[in-house]
């Protein structure tokens, strides 16, 4: 089955109420200003009475999200509710809501803590650098943008061989950055399971992540909800295994994939195929962003 590329999200916004949207890839791509035609797009959206959650697998806590997103313009009325895989990282850190969280020894030692922090600020887990310390292992990315997965593979050796825990604030494998394409908290949790390392995620494909943003949509049916985002790794099975359509956004990491620049239109099927070889298939897919 093909996927359909749409003119702009005004070809689809009578299908739903509300929107999942992705923030790198689909918003910005971390420069000093957000995609061509998103701002105006939003505001259409929440002009038609649309309901929005922007949801980013950012490790970093929403305030910080915020403020680049009003930087480059994204302003606060343009959506609902924020939610980022480091926030639901500290909620659950602050709440143990679960027995696994409640099992969990204080001592954490941290994967990037240069780089984010403020995942333990106000909970009774505190931060150790020496891992024979450490009870549990949390995952909020490499320490450095030219950092590998196999720099940490001493430490994820020891955590292993102790049964550590792993908390991955971000499950995202890798992320395109200035260009180059830089390891994500995910990339590290892939080998920590190679290991054998149990590891609890926060953030898309997993379902918990999905389950916060519909009670932040309560009273919206889901068949009217949509998730868009760029990643075929995360943002599309996400929405597939919530139960809700996804729309891909090809200006993102797809244009990459497809060896085109961003913001070109894909040819058909080239995009058909490059969705056939991750075994998904949105509803309907997006050169950008725009109404």
């Amino acid at each position: 089955m093909s996927v359909p590329i749409l003119d702009g999200i005004r070809d689809v916004a009578d299908r739903y109420d509300a929107y999942i949207v992705d923030v790198w890839g689909v918003l910005y791509d971390g420069g000093d200003s957000a995609f061509p035609g998103v701002v105006d797009c939003l505001e259409r959206l929440k002009a038609r009475g649309s309901r929005i959650v922007v949801l980013s697998n950012s490790p970093r806590r929403r305030e910080i999200v915020q403020a680049r997103l009003d930087s480059i313009k994204i302003d606060g009325h343009l959506y609902d509710h924020l939610v980022t895989s480091g926030e639901e990282t500290h909620r659950h850190l602050l709440t143990r809501p679960d027995a696994w969280y409640r099992r969990l020894g204080s001592r954490a030692i941290d994967t990037g803590p240069a780089r984010f922090s403020g995942l333990v600020d106000g909970t009774a887990f505190t931060l150790t650098t020496e891992i024979e310390g450490a009870d549990l292992v949390l995952n909020t990315g490499p320490n450095t943008l030219d950092d590998k997965v196999e720099d940490y593979e001493a430490m994820m050796q020891a955590a292993a061989r102790r049964g550590l825990p792993m908390i991955c604030a971000n499950p995202d494998l890798q992320v395109v950055m200035d260009g180059r394409l830089t390891v994500c908290a995910g990339g590290l949790a892939q080998r920590y399971a190679e290991l054998g390392g149990d590891i609890r995620y926060h953030g898309k494909p997993h379902a918990e992540i999905y389950e916060r943003c519909f009670e932040l949509l309560d009273g919206v049916e889901p068949k009217r909800i949509a998730a868009i985002g760029d990643g075929l790794l995360t943002d599309i099975p996400g929405a597939c295994k919530a139960g809700i359509d996804s729309l891909l956004v090809v200006a993102g990491l797809p244009s990459g994939e497809l060896g085109i620049p961003s913001g070109a239109r894909p040819d058909p099927g080239a995009l058909n195929r490059l969705c056939e070889s991750y075994r998904e298939q949105p509803a309907a897919a997006l050169t950008t962003l725009a109404w």
